[in-house]
């Protein structure tokens, strides 16, 4: 995976072509220190459905994740990365890209990183209950919409 910032034309992180992207089910986490948001979506409805937000810090956080990959059996688990508006890094952008390898590490998964400036600020203005899993679900369907 790389781990460079996204160009304007690009919102991902790691080019889909980058790795092979196969199948049809896909996880998203919006990755938070104190929350994770979570969705699930498909390759021929290019749609994704909240699920629910992971409450838990550090290594707690790992069970509930292995829950849900396991409930799911997805293909590939893609990971919204943050940025400041300019583009440039910042402490969460570090940590997400970091929860990134991790998955990747611990289930074996191909992980996707998708830039998601303003996905919380968006589904907070769609009026969502559970900003972070609607976060999710906002950036598993931009990522589904690039797959061919």
């Amino acid at each position: 995976m790389r781990e460079t910032a996204p160009s304007a034309s690009s919102p991902f992180m790691t080019e889909p072509g980058d790795i092979t992207v196969r199948g049809s089910t896909f996880l998203a986490f919006d990755f938070g220190l104190k929350r994770t948001g979570v969705a699930v979506g498909n390759r021929l409805t290019r749609t994704a459905t909240p699920q629910r937000t992971i409450r838990a810090e550090g290594d707690a956080r790992w069970p509930p994740v292995a829950a849900v990959i396991a409930q799911w059996q997805p293909d590939a688990l893609v990971v919204g990365v943050p940025f400041h508006p300019d583009g440039a890094a910042h402490d969460n952008t570090r940590r997400a890209q970091r929860f990134a390898r991790q998955l990747h590490g611990r289930f074996g998964l191909p992980v996707i990183e998708i830039d998601e400036r303003y996905s919380t600020t968006e589904a907070r203005a769609a009026g969502a209950r559970d900003a972070d899993a609607a976060a999710a679900a906002i950036i598993l369907e931009q990522f589904l919409r690039s797959l061919a």
